[in-house]
């Protein structure tokens, strides 16, 4: 019943290559599917001025989607001087989502800001944008603690996020583009490795949905984070 002929339950192709950029302290490119996202990790020995002094870290994110990551260019949001609502949510999503998954006392005074850009779109950006992200932020954090700069992980756990919805009547696991946009119902669904949830958006697009549809969505979202964190481990390894 799916476009692409998957499984009801089955995950897109995953893969995850690292250190890819030259300058940054972490990097990664993730594919998931024909969604690709670079991720990058940026340290600093400073923090925002509403923390200065307090002795915690900060993690933050910054998204943005490259002009020919869809179908047709879109226009730079540089150049109309702000950025979209989409753009602004979608980045405050990824950083408190990874900071979901830190020990800030452990991270000391610096922060950490994670970029993700999309090179091509097709569907679950912010998904792979936190998963990427989180691997990034990983190869910082063993750069810091290699360098004797931290003297123990301040990551908790993995970070890792995938789609769920309702697509034609059912209930399927990482939506891509053609099912995102026909979904009745999507959903995001932000976890850490260790099964903690950290973040649920779901919302009715065509079809209103029952408390054991919501369920069985969590159900294949777990499966699905389940599956990420493997990759993002093996990533990191």
């Amino acid at each position: 019943m799916r476009p692409s002929g998957r499984d009801l339950s089955e995950m897109r192709a995953v893969s995850i290559e690292t250190d890819v950029t030259k300058h940054a302290e972490g990097s990664c490119l993730i594919r998931m599917g024909d969604t690709h996202v670079l991720c990058t990790a940026s340290v600093e020995e400073r923090v925002p001025p509403f923390i200065k002094g307090s002795g915690l870290g900060w993690v933050t994110a910054e998204y943005g989607m490259l002009p020919r990551s869809t179908s047709s260019r879109m226009r730079r949001e540089a150049t109309s001087g702000k950025q979209g609502g989409r753009t602004v949510e979608i980045q405050r999503l990824i950083g408190r989502s990874l900071r979901a998954g830190v020990d800030r006392v452990a991270m000391g005074e610096r922060q950490i800001t994670v970029d993700c850009d999309v090179i091509q779109a097709d569907g679950g950006t912010r998904c792979a944008a936190i998963t990427g992200g989180w691997v990034a932020l990983k190869l910082a954090v063993d750069k810091l603690i290699k360098a004797g700069d931290l003297t123990s992980d301040p990551l908790i756990s993995p970070v890792a996020a995938v789609s769920c919805g309702i697509y034609a009547g059912q209930p399927v696991l990482d939506l891509d583009y053609p099912e995102d946009s026909e979904a009745g119902v999507d959903g995001n669904f932000i976890l850490r490795g260790d099964g903690q949830l950290i973040e649920v958006q779901m919302s009715a697009e065509g079809s209103v949905f029952s408390r054991d549809q919501m369920s069985t969505l969590m159900d294949l979202a777990e499966q699905g984070v389940s599956a990420l964190v493997t990759a993002q481990k093996a990533a990191v390894a």
